[in-house]
């Protein structure tokens, strides 16, 4: 029983908190903010942009984790660390791509305001509104891109211990 645990559960259990916790997140966001949300991003290509790649980083990076929390007979598949941890570091792309659009999006309300014209609030808030967009698009798509590392981490460290092999000791740099 405890092997069917180490070998097959608990990996799929772990590569599964990265999917729930980006659902819970996208779920946690208010009803009115979340459809606003999704109302922008029809049309705005740069969010196109980060969720296309955010998400397919995400699923690719899940796969990895999963296949990475694979016990094998004396230790852990460790083919897909490279991967994952290059994928990982997509992560800090995605606010960057928010801030392009954030900016793209401001310069292009200055831009609308003609010289000597009197705009509503509610006109710029309109137009400024797929800056928004992009910073939490953005923002959202870096958190759940390095939810995979962090539960290969975490998981190892309990599934080892469930297995009785001891965790790995990191070493110092400076000490011999």
């Amino acid at each position: 029983m405890r092997r069917l645990w180490i070998h097959q559960v608990l990996p799929l259990v772990f590569a599964a908190v990265p999917v729930l916790t980006a659902a819970l997140v996208f779920v946690a966001v208010p009803s009115d903010a979340r459809r606003d949300y999704l109302a922008r991003v029809a049309e705005s290509p740069i969010d196109w942009i980060i969720i296309a790649i955010g998400f397919t980083l995400f699923t690719v990076q899940t796969a990895f984790a999963w296949r990475a929390l694979r016990w094998q007979e004396t230790d852990f598949d460790l083919r897909a660390d490279r991967w994952l941890g290059n994928l990982c570091q997509a992560a800090e792309w995605f606010p960057l791509l928010g801030l392009i659009g954030t900016v793209a999006a401001i310069l292009q309300t200055f831009n609308s305001i003609t010289p000597g014209a009197n705009p509503t609030p509610q006109e710029i808030i309109r137009k400024y509104a797929p800056a928004i967009t992009a910073t939490g698009g953005g923002l959202y798509m870096a958190f759940i891109n390095i939810l995979p590392v962090w539960v290969v981490t975490i998981g190892r460290d309990l599934i080892r211990s469930l297995a009785g092999t001891p965790v790995p000791v990191e070493p110092r740099e400076g000490k011999s």
